[in-house]
């Protein structure tokens, strides 16, 4: 078995809307045939404009309320990206989000905003991004890659963010070993890798939160597919949290 590598991507300049990523990324690294280029949510969201500024946020009467000690236009964006809001202990706010992503303020962060007084909000479409991305990221380099749209979540029952896969293109995403036998002879029944996770949480080793690297590249992988980050959503009834 090979092992494999995970680059960091460095030198990308701050990201503005409507900023081409897969020129900046292709004039950045070498890609080869199989590598998965992970990107980091932030930069997909500021290059596709999902930036709200909190100036023009008018709270409402629930915001106001769970708000806490926290900022109520914050908390105003956070409940107008959710679907549903599961639970809360101000100013945190569990939320199911409109792709079905269960997450802390609905995936709104004031960190690494193009400005104070910003939030950045989740793609529309992560796993459209993912695809936009590899493709052209293909037409530029002439090599075959995936891409999967990177963010950190918490966790039930465990401390600590890692991160996650919101949206893949040309990957494997879920790697199913029912049926198959361990070394011993015993069948597997319910076994399912989150693959794209895993390739996901390797990236954020050398991505950082801090260190404004928001693309890594995982090489040496066998992981093309047709997966999408969606297909990693708990279906409403296997979800026994609900």
């Amino acid at each position: 078995m090979t092992g494999i590598s995970v680059l960091p991507v460095a030198g990308l300049p701050e990201i503005r809307e409507g900023d081409d990523l897969a020129a900046m990324i292709a004039a950045a690294v070498a890609l080869e045939d199989g590598d998965v280029v992970c990107v980091a949510q932030k930069v997909v969201s500021k290059a596709e404009g999902r930036v709200v500024d909190l100036a023009g946020v008018e709270p409402s009467e629930e915001a106001l309320r769970l708000a806490g000690d926290g900022d109520p236009r914050k908390t105003e964006v956070i409940l107008r990206e959710s679907a549903r809001v599961l639970r809360t202990r101000p100013p945190l706010v569990i939320a199911e989000t409109r792709h079905g992503f269960v997450c802390a303020s609905a995936g709104v962060d004031a960190s690494n905003a193009p400005a104070p007084e910003q939030v950045v909000l989740l793609p529309d479409d992560p796993d459209g991004s993912a695809e936009r991305l590899r493709a052209a990221l293909v037409e530029r380099t002439g090599r075959t890659v995936g891409v999967i749209v990177t963010d950190t979540f918490g966790r039930s029952w465990r401390l600590g963010i890692v991160n996650v896969a919101i949206g893949a293109a040309g990957v494997e995403v879920l790697r199913d070993h029912r049926g198959v036998l361990d070394p011993t002879g015993y069948e597997l029944h319910s076994t399912v890798i989150a693959l794209a996770d895993e390739i996901a949480a390797a990236a954020e080793l050398v991505m950082g939160k801090t260190d404004r690297v928001p693309v890594a590249v995982v090489r040496g992988l066998s992981v093309a597919g047709g997966g999408a980050g969606r297909d990693l959503v708990m279906p409403p009834e296997q979800d026994l949290f609900r």
